[in-house]
């Protein structure tokens, strides 16, 4: 196809994509067709340009359109050819032969790669202008800190490509005239990406999931009021005034949006945005509360709203409900049915956790799936696993309520009823790393327990390392308490007659350490009498 000089950068045509070759790690550049053909024979090992929070929007982006082209084509497999996706995806935008619609950059009056027509035809008066691709992504950070914002001067169009991606699809509200996606519950939330990949290359995750979007299809359709056929796919197609909203029941299921009005402008070959406000957000979904069928979203079934991403992130206890748990509507690509061909399959959790005109970190979590566990899933088992995993995290929960009662025995210099706010201050330091550390190695233990052949022994000797790694915090911080003479040793005696007196207790929730540490001192009693 013939490229118009006035549209530059085209996706369709241009090697623009930077990724690393698996095998020999060589970087390859190529165009949006080319990157589909190599995805198809998985010889993509990663993007060295791709942020990590840009992760998932361009995962997504890429199963999306896929998915979307195929369903176009009347296709359920991946095409083989450039040519062939080159064609396909130019079938998607009829009004736009020349490619304008896959171009960074276009004239205003034409639609671009990601940005709608400017009604008008002009963008003079847009005021809101960037220099560098960072400046436009949708990270907003505390004083200018986690992320130095407006570093890359020396942006290239893969830059800005993912720099836009990152944007449009996954920007929340920011003041009067910044208004944010609808594929999340609200302004002030978050799009998460969740989902089932076969260990290894990205590519098997992306056929994997363009597989899982096809065939759900017609639920999604059916779940959320869209259009089967005729809806708008490609959001940035409709030209933007900026004052009114596109209908959410004029979509199809599968589609990709946009939430900001900027456009990208090249002078000499060095890319620039131009961006103003809106009206109104460019879907209108405000009451939907994310439950828009997006294929990486869980939904909280009984809020019936989108799962929001906290800033605790992905840690143990939301993990395991996402994986094993009722509260969460599994997304289409938590997908467990589709065969593995020798490889484990992996849980993928990933997102940015958004406040009011901030960010409070980027989450993103990979958890093993056993092909015991696995199995369970399949065959509707997952009540099982809630509460094998349930137990595991109110025992965690237990062990630290313990470890946090020794320490504070320690820093009231024995003192068991001395729980001053300094005090408690430091028992709360240095009783939180114990269960950022059991939340680091949550599931591998659980995988162990699982495909152990005698389980309850399995899990007995979980509990015991739980006490040990407990008591080895309890240790450490003995340097922190009283260090004086005959105080220190009286305050560290008390902290650890408090942890193990605790662990024997009758009023100790945890009945399989109890009844252990029972046997233990039975068995010590009649060697003892034995040797007497």
């Amino acid at each position: 196809m013939t490229i118009a000089p006035e549209l530059q950068f085209s996706l369709l045509t241009e090697p623009i994509i930077g990724y690393r070759r698996a095998g020999d790690g060589q970087t390859v550049d190529a165009s949006l067709p080319e990157l589909f053909v190599a995805l198809a024979a998985d010889e993509v090992r990663d993007y060295p340009a791709l942020r990590p929070h840009q992760r998932h929007p361009w995962h997504a982006f890429l199963v999306q359109l896929a998915a979307i082209a195929l369903h176009k084509a009347e296709r359920t497999a991946v095409l083989q050819t450039a040519q062939e996706w080159r064609d396909a995806l130019l079938a998607l935008t009829p009004d736009d032969p020349d490619g304008a619609a896959w171009c960074l950059v276009s004239p205003p009056n034409r639609p671009a790669l990601l940005q709608a027509a400017v009604v008008g035809g002009s963008f003079s008066e847009w005021k809101s202008e960037a220099y560098a691709a960072d400046e436009i992504d949708m990270l907003v950070t505390s004083k200018n800190h986690d992320l130095k914002g407006s570093r890359a001067r020396r942006s290239q169009p893969e830059d800005w490509l993912f720099a836009l991606l990152s944007l449009q699809t996954q920007e929340g509200f920011l003041g009067a005239g910044n208004y944010g996606i609808s594929r999340m519950n609200g302004g002030f939330a978050s799009k998460p990406g969740v989902g089932v990949a076969a260990v290894g290359l990205p590519g098997a995750r992306w056929a994997r999931d363009i597989a899982a979007l096809l065939a759900r299809r017609d639920r999604t359709v059916e779940a959320h009021g869209l259009q089967d056929e005729g809806g708008l796919a490609l959001v940035w197609l409709a030209p933007w005034d900026g004052l009114g909203s596109l209908s959410f029941a004029k979509l199809d299921p599968f589609y990709i949006e946009i939430c900001r009005r900027i456009r990208l402008k090249s002078t000499g070959g060095l890319i620039t945005a131009v961006g103003t406000g809106s009206k109104a957000a460019r879907v209108a979904a405000k009451e939907l509360n994310g439950l828009t069928g997006d294929a990486w979203t869980p939904i909280d079934v009984e809020g019936g709203k989108a799962l929001t991403i906290t800033s605790n992130g992905f840690n143990y206890k939301l993990v395991s409900e996402l994986m094993f748990g009722g509260k969460y509507q599994p997304p289409t690509a938590h997908n467990l049915d589709q065969p593995v061909s020798g490889s484990s399959l992996i849980f993928i959790t990933q997102g940015i956790t958004r406040g009011q005109g901030k960010t409070e970190g980027y989450h993103e979590r990979r958890v093993p799936i056993s092909p015991k566990v696995r199995g369970f899933l399949i065959t509707n088992q997952k009540a099982m696993l809630e509460r094998i995993a349930g137990r595991r995290i109110a025992d965690i929960g237990e062990v630290r309520k313990l470890l946090w009662l020794a320490l504070a025995v320690l820093f009231a210099n024995g003192n068991a009823g001395d729980n001053t706010e300094g005090n408690k201050t430091k028992a709360n330091k240095f009783s939180a790393p114990f269960e950022l550390a059991e939340d680091a190695r949550f599931f591998d233990d659980l995988n162990e327990e699982m495909e152990a052949t005698d389980p309850a022994a399995q899990r007995l000797q979980w509990l015991l390392g739980l006490v040990d790694r407990a008591e080895a915090i309890l240790k450490t911080a003995f340097d922190a308490g009283p260090r004086s003479g005959v105080q220190k040793y009286r305050a560290q005696s008390a902290a650890l007659t408090r942890f193990h007196g605790g662990l024997r207790s009758d009023k100790f929730p945890i009945a399989d350490l109890v009844n252990y540490y029972r046997q233990q001192t039975i068995k010590r009693q009649e060697e003892t009498s034995d040797h007497a």
